[in-house]
């Protein structure tokens, strides 16, 4: 009987101590993701002063980073940033090739003002909404 007893203390115990270690590595995780994803907003953030180069910085992050957000509230905010930056480079383009025919000049600049005010939004937006620990696309799994 005290065998039998001293075995299932043993046992409670390496499976109590075992998912302590889980909780914390996960926690950890997480909370290096957090950290990540914090830092990535700020490229994208300062990419007007620096000619994009940081942008293009930051999306080659999100996607070697992606696959560990994965389950997480992060893959939200990662696919928010990576279509916010696709988005706007086909805007850009468009801008571009109107730009390059005079006539359209004033349109280009008005959809590139627009553009900026969009990526604004959206970065202003996912950033607050990352510090408030909500997924962007809550109706969505990634």
């Amino acid at each position: 009987v005290l065998t039998h007893a001293l075995e299932a203390y043993a046992s409670m115990m390496a499976t109590d101590y075992t998912s302590q270690v889980t909780t914390t590595a996960d926690a950890d995780r997480l909370d290096g993701l957090r950290k990540l994803t914090h830092i990535l907003y700020a490229p994208y953030a300062v990419h007007w002063f620096t000619g994009g180069i940081t942008a293009l910085i930051a999306i080659i992050v999100n996607y070697v980073k992606r696959d560990d957000t994965r389950g997480t509230l992060y893959a939200s905010h990662f696919a928010w940033q990576i279509r916010t930056f696709w988005w706007s480079i086909v805007w850009f383009v468009v801008g571009g090739c109107m730009f390059v025919t005079v006539l359209l000049f004033p349109v280009a600049i008005g959809l590139w003002s627009v553009l900026s005010l969009w990526m604004l939004y959206r970065i202003v937006k996912g950033w607050l909404y990352l510090n408030d620990r909500k997924p962007m696309y809550p109706d969505e799994q990634f």
